[in-house]
């Protein structure tokens, strides 16, 4: 963290209106990118600003200049927690008509191409067979529990998982992707030390099932089962 960053957050921890003002201000493009997340929900973007900037303030407050963390990145869950609970007291989470149509294509399109292909389309295939951005499609995937084990079978690819880290290179903004890949890294940190360990060697060093297991000293069914738990923890987490 740069001295003045430091500085501006040990004013506004003093109570310093100025200072809080403007870490909002140069902050307020990550509280965006935050809250585009949560498009399609059915709450105003303005109102879930204000709520992400409250959370903003709420960082400012805890933020203990001893972490070895960058301030956004102690920021961004915080902030995106702050517009869940939000979002789930006030019961605005909605899903568009749209997105549910697009669910179900996706479900069909995702067997259709299975079929035709013997493997699982990847999710550039299944959108472009859609006619849909990317972006959109992955809105439509996560739209309902149904569609999570298309999410599933779409980030695996001959054995070596895309997972996330796929989801994450579909962003064209760098805020939005800035954010998601904070958010993940925040997400995999707070796993237990096994599950971490078996979800970095998958899905960060590309080693399959059957190399970890003899590495770790355990059967493959143990190393499936220890990051189908993983994934499932991470996947809720994302959402």
């Amino acid at each position: 963290m740069n001295e003045r960053v430091r500085d501006m957050i040990l004013l506004a921890q003093k109570g310093d209106e100025g200072a809080k003002g403007l870490i909002i201000k140069e902050n307020a493009g990550l509280i965006w990118s935050i809250v585009r997340r949560f498009r399609e929900r059915g709450a105003d973007a303005e109102d879930l600003f204000q709520i992400g900037a409250i959370g903003l303030l709420k960082c400012i407050e805890k933020f203990d200049m001893s972490y070895n963390v960058e301030f956004s990145t102690y920021a961004v869950p915080m902030i995106m927690g702050e517009i869940k609970r939000f979002l789930r007291d006030d019961g605005m989470i909605k899903i568009s008509r749209p997105l549910k149509e697009l669910n179900i294509r996706a479900r069909y399109m995702q067997e259709e191409l299975l079929k035709k292909n013997g493997e699982a389309p990847s999710l550039s295939t299944l959108a472009d067979a859609l006619g849909v951005r990317r972006d959109v499609l992955l809105e439509a995937l996560e739209a309902g529990r149904d569609i999570e084990s298309i999410n599933r079978t779409v980030y695996q690819n001959d054995g070596s998982g895309i997972f996330l880290v796929d989801k994450l290179a579909c962003r064209d903004d760098d805020e939005e992707r800035r954010v998601d890949i904070i958010a993940l890294r925040e997400v995999v940190a707070a796993l237990p030390e096994n599950e971490r360990r078996i979800i970095k060697m998958r899905y960060f060093s590309d080693r399959t099932q059957a190399d970890i297991a003899g590495e770790i000293g355990i059967s493959q069914v143990q190393v499936s089962r220890i990051e189908k738990k993983a994934k499932e923890t991470i996947r809720r987490n994302m959402a």
